[in-house]
This record gives structure tokens, sequence and C-alpha cells, in this order.
């Protein structure tokens, strides 16, 4: 019954009739799910963590099992859902205030001394004038629906309406409640809790295996999805799970290798070289006329290329599929163009065909997972390279990756500085058997370029700057990730690279993930990624992480990536590695 959404039975006893058991339905309420909130916040030990979401979800009923675990997230949707909350901190005081009495200004106020709009809403509730006679206790599913439905208004005068539906659930939230979902729906929970707690959660929660539940979240990236099949199918139902058009794939993922010999090496004597290009990985979902475009991040970037959308319903001649490739935007002179002005077309919403104009696209498709009702991550590389080559018909600006399987050292070589000559920053080497790993970063594929490789990295805190820059953050702390804390752990600071411009959006984008304040630095939750090139990595015993960047540079913000995305310690030991391999070969 629990299924059904019933999570208690009355018995009523009469005296004039016989025993009736009456069900009595009683929808979960949100104050449960703030308390857990409440007790995330107050730990920073991942297994207590664990423990603590496991343990709720236990008692979560089926009606709710595919909305929680984004919720426990701090989100409301997987993040490749096209849906937005489109809310802003002025709106959502203004809500508040709406619900409270409490004038804006004060709330403004507020949140400047606390440092936390969450903590500044929940004081406003407490200070509210007056409750609705009909104030009835916020449930999950009452909170989650209001939601979506903010999500999804549009046109004229939607922001009035968001700005009601808003108040109303304010209106009926209790201080802590409020606290939480405030925070929820400005994207700041400040929990600690990620994929990986919750990855081990369902599995602590429904007794099934961790590496199931990993399985199954890198084939559908849907925990919503994921915990359902673990609670009602068990490590029989997650063995099953396989991949669905429309959700999409975490991607497979490579090392850097020294030289072209050493991939070779790695290979087994031969392999496949493709030209790496510097664009945007993006994995394309067809589903007859449907064609659904997400970013290496896995957000749905559909509607930013039109152009290449109308080009891929032609390319792929296969009623359903799903395919990879590298999106590439190419200079008048047909050269490639940075990778930043893929990103420029992701994040246009509007007046996209002028930027169609200004900045035309190429794709390079280079794996397929899954065409025909079959999925093929399982086939060997060079046999998916072949179905690939059968169901794209190129069209100049759709095209199969130009490659070269090879067992000769000379000739990758010469292919490598063709690649380069062409402006690309380099080659591809994978195995010719390799099966496709979804998150995986092996040795199975292997890029080859001529630097090291930048570093995608967490900012985890800031300094405030000095002179005509107080008003900003002047220099950054870095964080990588360590999988065996469950932290984000400090490699260095970087000032350089950043324009006035960069420090006044990265200040306004980081002061809503505030956390502490020390004087003049401040840390943040993890939440914004960057690229940096760096001079080497070095051995240090001043930070915890054991590494340190030499003169580290800002190159660019990868909103295309999430910190999930970033690297980790481990990434960068690998890195110090080939470094020190790499200096080996030049002395001798």
């Amino acid at each position: 019954m629990e299924g059904d959404g019933w999570r208690d039975i009355k018995v009523v006893r009469n005296p004039y009739f016989s025993l009736r058991i009456v069900p009595t339905v009683v929808p979960m309420r949100y104050l449960e799910l703030a308390q857990l909130y409440q007790r995330l916040e107050k730990t920073t030990l991942k297994t207590l963590k664990t423990r603590l979401v496991a343990d709720f979800l236990k008692k979560v009923p089926n009606d709710l099992l595919e909305i929680i675990p984004y919720l426990i997230l701090g989100d409301v949707f997987p993040e490749w859902d096209e849906r937005e909350l489109g809310v802003g901190e002025k709106l959502l005081i203004r809500a508040v205030s709406m619900a409270t009495g409490v004038d804006a200004k004060e709330i403004e106020n507020s949140v400047k001394e606390t440092g936390d709009l969450g903590e500044s809403v929940a004081l406003a509730i407490k200070k509210r004038k007056q409750r609705s006679f009909f104030s009835q206790p916020l449930t999950i599913k009452r909170v989650y629906d209001t939601l979506v439905k903010v999500a999804e208004i549009s046109g004229e005068g939607s922001q009035d309406k968001k700005l009601k539906y808003l108040a109303n659930l304010f209106m009926d939230a209790e201080p802590i409640e409020a606290k939480y979902l405030a925070r929820t729906i400005l994207g700041i929970m400040r929990t600690g809790v990620a994929e990986g707690i919750l990855r081990d959660a369902i599995a602590e929660a429904f007794h099934v295996k961790v590496e199931l539940v990993e399985r199954a979240y890198m084939l559908t990236s849907d925990f919503g999805f994921v915990t359902k099949v673990a609670k009602l199918e068990g490590n029989e139902g997650l063995a099953k799970v396989t991949i669905q058009v429309g959700k999409p794939i975490k991607p497979m993922l490579a090392q850097q290798a020294a030289s072209i010999k050493d991939a070779l090496l790695e290979m087994g004597g031969e392999a496949e070289f493709e030209i790496k290009y510097d664009g945007a990985r993006v994995q394309v979902h067809k589903d007859g006329d449907r064609i659904i475009v997400y970013s290496r991040r896995l957000e749905n970037v559909t509607r930013s290329i039109p152009e290449v959308v109308e080009r891929l319903k032609r390319a792929i001649k296969a009623e359903k599929a799903i395919v990879e490739g590298e999106l590439v935007a190419v200079g008048e002179d047909g050269r490639p163009l940075p990778f930043q002005y893929v990103l420029r077309r992701f994040r246009r919403k509007y007046n996209i065909e002028e930027m169609i104009e200004k900045i035309p696209l190429e794709l390079n498709l280079f794996d397929v997972l899954y065409v025909g009702g079959k999925a093929l991550i399982d086939e060997p590389f060079i046999e998916r390279r072949k179905t690939l080559e059968g169901i794209i018909e190129a069209d100049g600006w759709i095209k199969v990756a130009e490659n070269l399987i090879t067992k000769s050292v000379e000739e990758a070589e010469s292919f490598y500085r063709k690649a380069l000559g062409m402006g690309h920053e380099g080659l591809m080497a994978k195995r010719l058997d390799s099966v496709y790993e979804p998150g995986n970063r092996g040795k199975k594929w292997l890029k080859i370029k001529p630097t090291m490789e930048n570093l995608d990295l967490v900012i985890i805190g800031a300094e405030w700057g000095e002179g005509r820059r107080a008003h900003v953050f002047g220099s950054f702390i870095l964080g990588a990730y360590d999988p065996h804390t469950g932290e984000f752990v400090e490699v260095g600071k970087v000032g350089s690279g950043f324009t006035d411009e960069d420090l006044i959006e990265f200040t306004k984008m980081l002061k809503r993930l505030i956390t502490k304040e020390e004087g003049k630095r401040v840390w943040f939750e993890p939440k914004v990624v960057i690229e940096v090139t760096y001079q080497e990595i070095q051995k240090s015993p001043k930070y915890r992480s054991g590494f340190a960047l030499r003169f580290p540079r800002y190159v660019a913000l990868r909103d295309d990536k999430g910190p999930e995305d970033a690297d980790t310690i481990e990434r960068i030991a690998q890195l110090y590695e080939l470094q020190e391999r790499m200096k080996g070969k030049k002395i001798a």
C-alpha cells in the first residue's frame, strides 16, 4: 500500500458495526526533507551523510521515489532536463515579502548581515505578520508540483504568476522549510551531498550493489529512475538497465599519453588515431524527426544550435540512434576557432539567428552508442566506427571525424603534424577492441597533445582584491576532488589571466555561493569550474592534496562542466607522473 502513497492505516472500532480498516493517506511532509537537509548540513562526515540519506530513502513512498533524489541534491530536475525555474534572488525576496508582510528591503539587508539568503528567509518567516486561515502544511508533492509549474510558465505575465506560486508556498512554510526551499529555488543547497554520496546511499538503503547503481546511473543519468528500480526490482532490475534514447549517457573519457610511441605501446601495437578537435563534445539522440543534443555536462543545448539540428535530421540515416562528436566553431578562413566560441553558442538563448551567422559550427562525429533499438557500447570500437560510417551521410558540416588506423609510429606522427597544421589540438588514440565505458577515464582512449593537459578545477575560495579591485575577488583558490574524503582540496591559487570584466562576472556569480568568511578570504560551495594552464605540477606538503600548481593561469569558465566533471587528485597525480616521464625523455 505504500506504493500508492499510503503511509498509515487507521483501525476504526464501531460498537454497532463490525471492525473496519480505513486507509488513511498521509502525504510525506516537506518538513521531513528540510530536517534531513539540516542534519546533513551539520556534519562533514561522508559516511554519516550517506547513512542519513539512506535512512531517509527507506521511508520515501513509491510515488515520490523519482523526484526525491534530485531534491536531496538540491535540484528539482536532472541536468539534462530543459526546464529551469528562472527565479533570481530579487524575485524570490519579493515572494517572501508578499507571503510574510516583511519589507523586501529588510530582507535584503538581512542577507547582507547573515551572508545566507536561506537564513534570512527563515528569519522573515518567523516575523510573518499573519497566516492564512486556510493554511495547509507543506507536502513534498505540493512543493515539487508547484516548482514544476514555476518552471513551465512562459509568456506575458510569467514573472507575476511565478511570484504568486512561490508566495503561496512561503505563506504555508515553517522557518526551516522556507530556508531550504529558498536554497533549492536558487540552486545553493550547501549540504555537501553530491552524486557519490547519493549513489552509495541508494545502495545502502535498498541493499543493492553499489557498482550496479553506478552502472545504471552512467547509462541513464537519471537518479530518480535508478532509485525506483533499486527499491522495486533490486539487483536484478539494475542489471537489466540499458540505454534509453532521450536520456544522456555519461561520456567515456581519456587520459593523456606522453608520445605517439607510448600510445601505440599502450594500445597493443596498433590503434585508431583521430583528429582531436578543439571544440565542445556533444551527444546526439535521434528518435525519428526528434533530435536532442546534450553538452559534455549533459545539458540540453538543442535550442541554441537549430541549424545543426536540422542538418542532423538529414545526416543520420537511422530512425533511432545515439552518436557522439565534437562541435567546432569555424572562422572565416575555414580554420577552427577556440572552443569558447562554441560555449558562446550554447549560452545564447535569444537572437540565435544572428549567432548562426557570426559563429558557424561543424560537427565531427566519432562514435555511435545506440542504433536501431540496439545498444552498442559493449561492441569493439572498430565495429562501432564502421556502424557510424554506415549511418552518417556527410554534408560538409556534419561529418565523421578524420582518422587513421596504423601500427606505424612514423605514419601516426605524420598524421599528428597534419592535425596540428590544420589548427587542431592533436590526436586521440583508441584501442580497436575497446568497449565504451560510460564515465570512465581509462587508458583505452588516449590524448596526444604538444603541451601538458590543462586542468578543469573547482573554485572553492577567493581573496578580495586590493586598490581599485577591492570590490571584487582578486584571486581564486582552486580545488580538486578527493574521492577518499569526498571533499574538494586545495591545489593552488590563481590570479592571472582574468580581465576586469571577468573578475566582476565571477564576483557576481560566486557571492551567492559563500559559505564562510575569514578576513579577506572567503569560501564557496564548490559549483563553478574553470580551466587553468600552468607551468608544472609540484609535490607540496603545504596542501592536503599533496600537489601544487606552479604559475597557474586562468583560461576559461567551463560552464559546460559541473564539479563532478572536474579533475580529481588522482588525475593530477597521473599528470604529475606523465610530466616527470616527459622530462626524462627530454633529458635523454
